[in-house]
């Protein structure tokens, strides 16, 4: 049997509406893992109350959600035999143009000499350590998900579940940081977050192989 015939077998084999399940039911584990590991050992910033008023803390969750949404709407796609990024993969673009364009309008109003100190925060080593760790749960069940899809391609698959991964993991963090600067958002959200991507890349290439 040709490897397309194959893979046509399978995409027809899988159900659509199953796959949905299953992928919804891997979110909801991971979410709960990330929750627990979340309330059990970090918590909420101290100046919650306060900080739920100010419109660039809120921010942070708009542009972390638009990411862990678009992430998991393209691993329903390419999680599937013969699934590719197609038109779909555009979306993933949604939730970095908006921290671009927040990025922008800091530094149109912040002056210049607050720049740097924005970007460099206060909390750079808990962001590329807490994301990786809050992502751990969440990757885990999209692979376990994803191994009932059997994706076409393994490492672009386990890649879109660790961007799925760590948007969930930078929500539940964006509530502990108190660095609500775009600039620094932009610069450290997207180390920990290629980390995470890394991290399901290989271990698609890996694990989700047949």
């Amino acid at each position: 049997m040709k490897t397309d015939d194959l893979i046509e077998l399978l995409a027809k084999d899988l159900v659509p509406w199953r796959f949905r399940s299953i992928v919804a039911g891997a979110i909801a584990g991971g979410i709960i893992i990330a929750a627990i590991l979340f309330f059990g050992g970090i918590g909420f910033r101290p100046d919650i109350s306060e900080a739920v008023e100010s419109n660039r803390f809120l921010f942070k969750f708009v542009v972390t959600v638009s990411l862990a949404v678009t992430a998991i709407w393209v691993t329903l796609s390419v999680g599937r035999p013969g699934g590719s990024l197609g038109q779909r993969g555009l979306a993933l673009a949604i939730a970095p143009a908006l921290l671009a364009c927040a990025a922008v309008v800091e530094l149109l109003v912040l002056p210049a000499s607050q720049w740097m100190p924005s970007l460099v925060g206060h909390n750079a080593r808990f962001c590329l350590t807490l994301i990786p760790l809050l992502s751990l749960g969440p990757l885990a069940c999209l692979l376990a998900a994803l191994r009932e899809g059997a994706p076409s391609s393994p490492g672009l698959a386990g890649a879109v579940a660790g961007l799925a991964a760590s948007g969930i993991a930078a929500t539940f963090y964006a509530a502990n940081c108190t660095d609500d600067s775009a600039l620094f958002v932009i610069t450290w959200y997207p180390i920990a977050i290629l980390i995470v991507t890394t991290a399901g890349y290989l271990a698609g290439r890996k694990l989700l192989s047949w």
